[in-house]
This record gives C-alpha cells, structure tokens and sequence, in this order.
C-alpha cells in the first residue's frame, strides 16, 4: 500500500500535464521539398576535359505550424564552373517537420538553427550524390558543416550590431 501512496503525484503539486512541460524534441517527418538539377552546356561538358571550381551556398528557414510543431528546410545551392562557364547546377530543399516542446525562445531558436539543419543536413547530401551519379557527373563530397559555429557566429553579430546601433534595434521593434 505505502508504494502505490508514494507513486501518485501530491495534488498541491503542478504536474508535466498542467503546463510546465518538460522539454522534448521528434522528428515527425523529414522530406524533400524542392530538387533542381541544371546542365547549361548539355553534352558539352563531356566532351571536353575540366578543373571545376565548386560554389556552395546555404542556408535555412523555419516556420511554426502549430503551437509545438514546427518546419525548417535546409536549402543548399551547388554550382560548378569551369572558368565562367557553368558546368552543373544543383539546388535542394530538404526540408522536416519537428515537434518541440517544453524550451524558452533562445532554446528553441538553436535547436531550428542548429539541430534541425544537422538533421536534414545528411539527407540532403545523399541527394545531391545520388543526383550528380544519374546525371553522369562524378560525386561530390561535400564537407560536413558546423551548424553550431555558424549559429553562434550569426548571434555575436546580431549583438554587435544591435550595440552598435542601438536606435536603429529600438526603432524597428516599435514598428
């Protein structure tokens, strides 16, 4: 009898179920939600030897859809050139669905910028790969990318320019 007392939450007590969450993170759902892929030079390109030089941009998105769910997509942007001429251009959205609950904004905002993206990152480079081998080009490894440096990089410089200009920060919080 004494277990089954010491088991039940004391009523004066505020449970995970009245609001004080504990912090929980799950991936719903990952996706690809844009592909394209671009040869400008058609069969040119083979026909011909070349030293690519690879441009590679990235960057992320989140959106709320739900008081704990939320979208981010992982957009990577791969362009290679021989000299000025563009030998391939790949571009990919791979996106997710992420339930997360439980965790204050600035909590929240490193997860969308940093676990996320790790995530998604991953699945987005198989695509590429996958992509780049059907349209007969060699793979390309892209390298692994520090989402936490680039997250703690963006925050110091918001800070900076926030100290920087401080009317200018005050200014658009007003409108």
């Amino acid at each position: 009898m004494s277990d089954q007392e010491d088991e039940q939450p004391d009523a004066s007590e505020p449970t995970e179920s009245k609001g004080n969450a504990s912090p929980s993170f799950a991936a719903q759902r990952i996706y690809l939600k844009d592909l394209s892929f671009e040869t400008p030079k058609g069969v040119e390109v083979f026909q011909k030897q070349w030293k690519p030089k690879v441009n590679q941009d990235l960057s992320t998105h989140s959106a709320q859809l739900d008081k704990n769910l939320f979208e981010v997509s992982l957009r990577l942007t791969v362009t290679v050139k021989h000299e000025e001429e563009t030998l391939y251009l790949i571009e990919i959205d791979q996106a997710g669905i992420f339930k997360i609950e439980g965790l204050n904004d600035e909590q929240l905002a490193q997860v969308l910028n940093t676990t996320c993206p790790s995530m998604l990152f991953p699945y987005a480079r198989e695509v590429i790969d996958n992509t780049l081998t059907k349209g007969s080009f060699p793979p390309l490894m892209i390298p692994p990318v520090n989402f936490e440096a680039l997250f703690a990089s963006a925050v110091a410089a918001a800070k900076n320019k926030e100290q920087s200009s401080p009317e200018e920060s005050v200014d658009k919080v007003r409108h």
